[in-house]
Protein backbone atom coordinates (compact mmCIF):
# COMPACT_ATOMS: atom_id res chain seq x y z
CA UNK A 1 0.00 0.00 0.00
CA UNK A 2 1.48 2.99 -0.92
CA UNK A 3 1.97 5.95 1.73
CA UNK A 4 -0.05 9.75 1.48
CA UNK A 5 2.44 12.42 1.64
CA UNK A 6 0.50 13.12 4.99
CA UNK A 7 1.43 9.51 6.35
CA UNK A 8 4.71 9.72 5.35
CA UNK A 9 5.50 13.45 7.09
CA UNK A 10 3.62 12.02 10.44
CA UNK A 11 6.01 8.56 10.62
CA UNK A 12 9.06 10.91 9.34
CA UNK A 13 7.77 13.39 12.85
CA UNK A 14 7.28 10.57 14.76
CA UNK A 15 10.43 8.87 14.09
CA UNK A 16 12.51 12.45 15.28
CA UNK A 17 10.68 12.42 18.22
CA UNK A 18 11.18 9.14 19.44
CA UNK A 19 15.00 9.48 18.35
CA UNK A 20 15.35 12.63 20.60
CA UNK A 21 12.93 11.06 23.11
CA UNK A 22 15.60 7.93 23.54
CA UNK A 23 18.82 10.12 23.22
CA UNK A 24 17.99 11.85 26.07
CA UNK A 25 16.26 8.81 28.21
CA UNK A 26 19.78 7.14 27.78
CA UNK A 27 21.69 10.73 28.95
CA UNK A 28 19.72 11.06 31.49
CA UNK A 29 19.92 7.58 33.22
CA UNK A 30 23.11 6.85 32.79
CA UNK A 31 24.86 10.10 33.33
CA UNK A 32 25.17 12.38 36.36
CA UNK A 33 24.52 16.17 35.76
CA UNK A 34 28.07 18.19 34.13
CA UNK A 35 29.81 14.10 33.01
CA UNK A 36 30.93 14.18 30.12
CA UNK A 37 33.17 12.06 26.66
CA UNK A 38 34.72 12.24 24.04
CA UNK A 39 32.85 11.21 20.60
CA UNK A 40 35.55 12.39 18.48
CA UNK A 41 38.36 13.53 19.26
CA UNK A 42 37.86 17.03 21.78
CA UNK A 43 35.39 19.03 19.49
CA UNK A 44 32.84 16.23 19.85
CA UNK A 45 31.32 15.01 22.96
CA UNK A 46 28.33 14.32 24.99
CA UNK A 47 27.75 16.68 27.84
CA UNK A 48 24.81 16.08 30.48
CA UNK A 49 23.44 19.63 31.30
CA UNK A 50 19.60 20.47 32.28
CA UNK A 51 18.22 24.16 31.20
CA UNK A 52 15.10 25.69 32.27
CA UNK A 53 13.83 25.23 28.73
CA UNK A 54 14.82 27.79 25.99
CA UNK A 55 17.33 26.21 22.96
CA UNK A 56 20.79 26.05 23.40
CA UNK A 57 20.48 26.39 27.36
CA UNK A 58 19.54 29.86 27.34
CA UNK A 59 17.22 30.93 30.10
CA UNK A 60 14.27 33.46 30.77
CA UNK A 61 12.37 34.59 33.41
CA UNK A 62 12.17 32.05 36.15
CA UNK A 63 9.21 29.64 37.36
CA UNK A 64 7.29 32.36 35.36
CA UNK A 65 9.24 32.28 32.43
CA UNK A 66 9.35 28.80 32.60
CA UNK A 67 5.05 28.27 32.62
CA UNK A 68 4.94 31.14 29.03
CA UNK A 69 8.08 29.02 27.17
CA UNK A 70 6.22 25.48 27.82
CA UNK A 71 2.64 27.13 27.35
CA UNK A 72 3.85 28.88 23.84
CA UNK A 73 5.41 25.56 23.26
CA UNK A 74 2.37 24.09 23.33
CA UNK A 75 0.63 26.48 21.26
CA UNK A 76 3.60 26.93 18.92
CA UNK A 77 3.40 22.83 18.35
CA UNK A 78 -0.14 22.99 17.81
CA UNK A 79 -0.46 26.11 15.20
CA UNK A 80 2.62 24.08 13.09
CA UNK A 81 0.01 20.81 12.75
CA UNK A 82 -2.45 22.88 12.18
CA UNK A 83 -0.82 24.41 9.72
CA UNK A 84 0.46 21.93 7.89
CA UNK A 85 -2.80 19.82 7.72
CA UNK A 86 -3.68 22.89 5.93
CA UNK A 87 -0.50 23.00 3.47
CA UNK A 88 -1.21 19.52 2.95
CA UNK A 89 -4.71 20.32 1.45
CA UNK A 90 -3.05 22.40 -1.49
CA UNK A 91 -1.81 20.23 -3.96
CA UNK A 92 0.98 23.23 -4.88
CA UNK A 93 2.71 22.91 -1.55
CA UNK A 94 6.41 21.95 -2.37
CA UNK A 95 7.33 18.84 -0.45
CA UNK A 96 10.73 20.64 1.08
CA UNK A 97 8.51 22.74 2.31
CA UNK A 98 6.26 20.33 4.64
CA UNK A 99 9.22 18.37 5.34
CA UNK A 100 11.39 21.86 6.96
CA UNK A 101 8.25 22.72 9.13
CA UNK A 102 7.79 18.86 9.88
CA UNK A 103 11.44 19.31 11.15
CA UNK A 104 10.53 22.41 13.82
CA UNK A 105 7.62 21.04 14.72
CA UNK A 106 9.39 17.04 15.69
CA UNK A 107 11.58 19.31 17.22
CA UNK A 108 9.00 21.76 19.46
CA UNK A 109 7.15 18.63 20.47
CA UNK A 110 10.60 16.69 21.56
CA UNK A 111 11.44 19.64 23.91
CA UNK A 112 8.16 20.29 24.64
CA UNK A 113 7.54 16.78 26.06
CA UNK A 114 10.82 17.40 28.75
CA UNK A 115 9.13 20.68 29.83
CA UNK A 116 5.72 18.86 30.43
CA UNK A 117 6.43 15.72 31.49
CA UNK A 118 9.78 14.97 32.93
CA UNK A 119 9.01 16.11 36.20
CA UNK A 120 6.34 14.28 36.52
CA UNK A 121 8.27 10.69 35.38
CA UNK A 122 12.27 11.05 36.83
CA UNK A 123 13.77 11.89 39.34
CA UNK A 124 16.11 14.86 40.12
CA UNK A 125 19.57 14.31 38.47
CA UNK A 126 22.45 15.30 40.39
CA UNK A 127 26.18 15.97 39.79
CA UNK A 128 26.44 12.45 42.09
CA UNK A 129 23.41 10.78 41.28
CA UNK A 130 21.95 9.41 37.93
CA UNK A 131 18.39 9.86 37.72
CA UNK A 132 15.72 7.16 36.92
CA UNK A 133 12.31 6.62 35.59
CA UNK A 134 9.20 6.63 37.92
CA UNK A 135 10.36 9.43 40.31
CA UNK A 136 9.37 12.66 40.70
CA UNK A 137 11.13 16.57 40.49
CA UNK A 138 8.60 19.26 39.54
CA UNK A 139 4.75 19.54 38.94
CA UNK A 140 4.05 19.41 35.24
CA UNK A 141 4.61 21.73 32.83
CA UNK A 142 7.89 22.27 34.94
CA UNK A 143 10.27 19.71 34.02
CA UNK A 144 13.59 20.59 32.72
CA UNK A 145 15.02 19.98 29.35
CA UNK A 146 18.24 17.37 28.71
CA UNK A 147 20.91 18.81 26.32
CA UNK A 148 23.86 16.66 25.52
CA UNK A 149 25.22 17.49 22.66
CA UNK A 150 28.78 19.53 22.72
CA UNK A 151 30.65 20.67 19.78
CA UNK A 152 33.77 22.84 21.33
CA UNK A 153 35.98 22.79 17.67
CA UNK A 154 37.86 25.86 18.90
CA UNK A 155 39.35 26.10 22.23
CA UNK A 156 41.43 29.75 22.45
CA UNK A 157 42.17 32.60 23.99
CA UNK A 158 41.33 36.43 22.24
CA UNK A 159 44.52 38.17 21.78
CA UNK A 160 45.83 40.23 24.09
CA UNK A 161 46.06 43.64 22.28
CA UNK A 162 41.64 42.98 21.52
CA UNK A 163 39.39 45.55 24.45
CA UNK A 164 36.96 43.91 26.86
CA UNK A 165 38.02 40.02 25.82
CA UNK A 166 41.55 40.56 25.37
CA UNK A 167 43.30 37.13 26.99
CA UNK A 168 40.03 35.62 27.97
CA UNK A 169 39.00 32.00 27.06
CA UNK A 170 36.79 31.96 23.78
CA UNK A 171 35.04 28.47 22.74
CA UNK A 172 33.24 27.80 19.67
CA UNK A 173 30.17 26.34 19.81
CA UNK A 174 29.71 26.78 23.49
CA UNK A 175 26.42 26.12 23.63
CA UNK A 176 24.80 22.58 24.50
CA UNK A 177 21.95 21.63 22.75
CA UNK A 178 20.06 18.11 21.57
CA UNK A 179 18.73 16.53 18.85
CA UNK A 180 15.05 18.38 19.08
CA UNK A 181 17.02 21.71 18.93
CA UNK A 182 18.96 20.43 16.20
CA UNK A 183 15.52 19.31 13.94
CA UNK A 184 14.21 23.21 14.92
CA UNK A 185 17.58 24.71 13.66
CA UNK A 186 18.20 22.34 10.38
CA UNK A 187 14.16 22.51 9.31
CA UNK A 188 14.39 26.80 9.60
CA UNK A 189 17.67 26.97 7.92
CA UNK A 190 16.46 24.68 5.06
CA UNK A 191 13.52 27.20 4.89
CA UNK A 192 15.23 30.22 4.67
CA UNK A 193 17.88 28.99 2.36
CA UNK A 194 16.13 27.01 -0.19
CA UNK A 195 12.16 27.45 0.12
CA UNK A 196 12.24 31.67 0.35
CA UNK A 197 10.23 31.88 -2.86
CA UNK A 198 7.25 29.61 -1.39
CA UNK A 199 7.10 32.07 1.74
CA UNK A 200 7.72 35.40 0.04
CA UNK A 201 4.86 34.20 -2.66
CA UNK A 202 2.29 33.81 -0.33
Amino acid sequence: MKLSKGHKLLILGILLVIIDQVAKYLVKTNMTLGEQFNVIGNWFRILFVENEGMAFGMKFGGKVGKLILTLFRLVLSGALIWWISSLLKKKETPTGVLAGLTLITAGAIGNLIDCMFYGLIYSPSGWNEVAFLGGHYAPMMFGKVVDMLYFPIINTTWPEWMPLVGGKAFTFFDPVFNFADSCVTVGAAYLLLFQYKFFTNN
